[in-house]
């Protein structure tokens, strides 16, 4: 007889709380990695428009480059295939994980260890960036809440080092 495989979290699912930030994990989402030169492809594919202007989100999906886009769903959320149109459409739902920083020194928090000046990072901005070592996706939600998606694989190390940086918050 086989065993059931289970997918754990590789982090904690209780919340991190200082004084001014809070870290969470996120609730489990459907991912898709959607590549395509003309983006109107995807648009009619998905009966909706993608964000247009490149290292911004809206509707759940960001744009990271020229012809990429990141699309976040509810879980379960299944895409068609793309019709024979040249386009590319992965899922990603497992490779990934969002880890929430929100507060009011959520910018703090995360420049201690990202280059980016958030200051001027606005409302429904995404970018795929660094903290420290770790490559993430950054997209700000409101003015003191900040998705950060991470692959699985790294997010271990990458909650220690914001809960670590959270202490240390003044």
């Amino acid at each position: 007889m086989s065993d059931t495989l289970a997918r754990t979290d590789p982090i904690p699912t209780k919340a991190f709380v200082t004084p001014g930030a809070t870290i969470s994990l996120a609730l489990p989402m459907a991912r898709y990695s959607l590549r395509a030169r003309d983006p109107r492809w995807i648009d009619s594919l998905l009966r909706t428009k993608l964000p247009r202007p490149m290292g911004t989100f809206s509707g759940g999906a960001a744009r990271l480059g020229p012809d990429e886009w990141l699309l976040r769903a509810p879980p379960g959320t299944a895409i068609p295939d793309g019709s024979g149109k040249p386009m590319s459409i992965v899922d990603i739902s497992e490779r990934s994980v969002c880890l929430i920083v929100e507060g009011p020194k959520a910018d703090a928090l995360l420049m201690s260890g990202c280059p980016l000046d958030l200051h001027g990072f606005a409302v429904g901005r995404a970018t795929r960036t660094i903290y420290e070592t770790v490559e993430i996706i950054l997209l700000r939600e409101s003015e003191a809440c900040y998705h950060v998606e991470v692959w699985r694989s790294f997010a271990p190390w990458l909650w220690g080092a914001l809960t670590l940086a959270a202490t240390h918050l003044e």
